[in-house]
């Protein structure tokens, strides 16, 4: 039976809240209008994608997001990326949300191989501010015959969205698998299979009113932004 790696990051603190102002709207979800790919681990017809019907969950399944090591391997076979685009649509507000972030592969590598799986998130609209999560594993043992794994982020979002009246940002989560290996013999593979993206934990803190198409009106107004997790590696039997 296979074993798994399991890595979990915890959530950050909320964001402080805005000092409310005027009427509550329906607690309209944060939603993914739509997504698209890019990278050499996913070239353009090898990934499928699934949406939930109230556009809050999306699901990735990759068919060429692998890497290789060894002989017979190629420097291009040692490491692979795919960055997936979500566009999201938010309501306008003070939103917080999670990003939580599901992927499972394979890992099969010899005494000597080392594994990692980075995985960045930012928004176009603030890319200096990013959220980078690392998942490393060291072969051998169990890992020499092969073992499914499980990565899972967390990542804190906010978004402050007073004019116009809800406004779209443009979430990146840029994955990398890459192998290194301590000697040429020494051979390993490092897959990712699906990745799920689901936005959770979604409030809003505050809202005031405004008119769509209204230049914003002061400091905060029409921000996205991501936190800085910290991270933790479990490895299970």
């Amino acid at each position: 039976m296979h074993s798994k790696i399991a890595f979990l990051l915890p959530l950050l603190a909320a964001a402080n809240p805005v000092p409310q102002s005027g009427s509550n709207p329906d607690p309209a979800q944060i939603t993914i209008v739509d997504s698209s790919y890019s990278g050499n681990g996913c070239p353009q017809g090898s990934v499928s994608t699934s949406t939930s019907l109230d556009k809050t969950v999306i699901t990735y399944g990759f068919d060429q997001f692998q890497t290789y090591i060894g002989p017979g391997t190629k420097p291009a076979d040692h490491s692979k990326n795919c960055q997936l685009h979500l566009n999201l649509k938010y309501p306008g507000g003070f939103q917080y949300a999670v990003v939580d972030a599901t992927y499972h592969g394979f890992a099969r590598l010899d005494d000597g191989v080392t594994g990692t799986f980075l995985t960045t998130y930012f928004f176009s609209e603030d890319a200096a501010k990013t959220s980078t999560t690392r998942m490393t594993a060291s072969g051998g043992g169990a890992l020499a015959q092969g073992q499914v794994y499980t990565k899972q982020d967390k990542v804190e979002t906010t978004s402050v969205v007073w004019s116009p009246c809800g406004i779209n940002g443009m979430l990146n989560i840029n994955n990398r698998l890459s192998l290194t290996a301590k000697n040429s013999n020494a051979a390993g593979e490092l897959s990712n299979d699906d990745a799920t993206v689901a936005f959770t934990h979604q409030m809003h803190v505050a809202w005031r009113p405004c008119t769509p198409g209204k230049p914003s009106s002061g400091e905060g107004d029409d921000q996205i932004g991501i936190g800085k997790p910290s991270s933790e590696l479990e490895l299970g039997n």
